[in-house]
């Protein structure tokens, strides 16, 4: 087998957002406030930097990131001018919000993984996000899947640098020649293909038009078995 260890992203790649959280938050942020509520980027990013207190890393444990999230829900209350209730709000937000449901599985998730899986494939996740990495694909029923859960909160650097995919592949033992990865955003694929990976692009809204671009994930399976 030329390929020894296969690597996924999860967000855009294993996992979708589900909107009707999105739609849910932003009408119950509307009602406690009497106005629209918009979350752009940096909207966000000034929140999160409130909520940080000044550390950073901003959380290394799973109590950090609940905590840190507690209080992102309390600032952001605050910012919208509501004034009443607002730690029982907070914590409405923060139970609804956080790892709650929030993503769902793309259809053809579990047979990818159950093909790799039944072939003897290395499996590990590497992600730009918080300790909850591992946390939430266990309530999604696929971290059973996995071996090692990369998230860039605890390494240090988020993709395509080469720290956080050289950690994945510590963990797994292989080398990045002997592995595939496959990711929904482009520089983070072309970055790990940059350290030796076959690397995938993902992108479910186009066309096949390059060789390391793909349009559904079990064209992973298609390109194994070629070899």
């Amino acid at each position: 087998m030329k390929y020894k260890a296969i690597f996924f992203d999860r967000d855009g790649t294993l996992t979708y957002f589900d909107k009707n959280k999105e739609k849910w938050r932003d009408n119950i942020i509307e009602e406690w406030s009497g106005k629209t509520f918009e979350l752009p980027y940096e909207k966000m990013m000034k929140l999160f930097n409130m909520a940080s207190e000044g550390k950073k890393p901003w959380y290394k444990t799973l109590d950090d990131e609940r905590n840190f999230f507690k209080r992102y829900y309390k600032f952001l209350l605050v910012e919208e001018g509501v004034v009443v209730n607002i730690e029982e709000r907070a914590e409405i937000l923060f139970n609804e919000l956080w790892c709650n449901g929030d993503r769902k599985l793309f259809p053809e998730t579990i047979e990818v993984l159950e093909y790799f899986k039944s072939k003897g494939y290395k499996m590990g996740v590497i992600s730009d996000t918080s300790p909850s990495l591992e946390y939430t694909l266990q309530q999604l029923g696929i971290a059973k899947y996995f071996t090692s859960f990369t998230a860039s909160s605890l390494v240090g650097a988020g993709k395509p640098s080469p720290i956080i995919f050289n950690a994945a592949l510590t963990a797994q033992g292989v080398t990045a020649e002997e592995s595939i990865y496959v990711d929904d955003y482009k520089p983070e694929a072309d970055g790990a293909r940059e350290q030796g990976f076959a690397s995938f692009w993902l992108d479910r809204d186009s066309s096949n038009d390059n060789k390391w671009k793909i349009i559904y994930l079990k064209q992973l399976i298609e390109f194994v078995e070629k070899i």
